[in-house]
């Protein structure tokens, strides 16, 4: 499960890339109940975003040309200059050069051999994330992709990410965990891109908890939200929906099975 025990290759931060800072502030306070904290002035307006003062989330705003409205997962890495590398080696690209945040630690954004982004972030004075696995916060990540080995492969020569085969209704679902952590630290999963129109490209899908699936929905909708898959029951994972924020970026809203794992 997905919790703030930073081992290296499990999920320890995420920020949300969009055009409209203010915008997107006011869609994940009306739905999370989030409040945004600009960083210093040199930030350029990036930010937190805390919920009772716990840090859930970053934005950051993306102008013309730099790239959609999107969610990035950051992953622990004790060397994130390492983890660039080897993204390389392992036919991945560098998007952004591991760079120091003062007095926070050193981040870099990379891509898979697919081209999807995904980040490091190799800790400082901040390990991560204040939160996860609890309403408001970040739950379980998946990876959608048209080629679950190629991925696989990527991520464990970069990350030492492990997978394995989980039993699910209709077939199995492919689980993900840290090198070494088993069953008990599995975060996420890899999904094969099935050619729904709203899932047509390659990329990583973060999960917040809630306590009400079908209110989240219905309130991103109030909210100027998409929804891309309705809510619905996933025996041994919960009720779960797929969203997209109004500026288009993806994510999705999972009410737990409390007898699930």
């Amino acid at each position: 499960m997905l919790t703030t025990r930073f081992v290296t290759g499990a999920p320890n931060w995420i920020d949300v890339s969009t055009p409209d800072l203010d915008g997107a502030a006011a869609f994940y306070g009306g739905l999370f109940g989030w409040r945004f904290h600009p960083a210093d002035p040199g930030a350029g307006g990036d930010g937190v975003f805390r919920l009772d003062g716990a840090a859930v989330a970053g934005g950051s705003r993306v102008g013309p040309g730099q790239g959609p409205p999107s969610w990035t997962v950051y992953f622990a890495s004790p060397d994130a200059e390492e983890s660039a590398k080897a993204a390389q080696r392992a036919r991945g690209r560098v998007l952004v050069r591991p760079t120091a945040v003062p007095d926070q630690g050193v981040r870099a954004v990379l891509a898979d051999r697919a081209g999807v982004p995904y980040g490091v972030w190799q800790a400082g004075r901040r390990a991560g994330l204040d939160r996860a696995g609890e309403p408001g916060a970040l739950s379980w990540v998946e990876l959608w992709t048209a080629d679950i080995a190629a991925a696989a492969a990527h991520y464990h020569a970069v990350l030492g990410l492990e997978t394995s085969a989980a039993a699910f209704p209709g077939g199995t679902y492919t689980c993900v965990n840290p090198e070494g952590a088993g069953e008990d630290g599995v975060f996420g999963g890899v999904v094969p891109l099935t050619g729904d129109p709203a899932e047509t490209a390659a990329h990583w899908l973060p999960y917040f908890a809630v306590t009400d699936t079908d209110a989240a929905v219905a309130r991103a909708r109030e909210l100027g939200g998409a929804v891309h898959f309705p809510a619905t029951d996933v025996p041994g994972a919960g009720r779960l929906a797929r969203l997209a924020d109004p500026y288009g970026a993806r994510f999705a809203v999972l009410r737990p099975d409390p007898a699930g794992r």
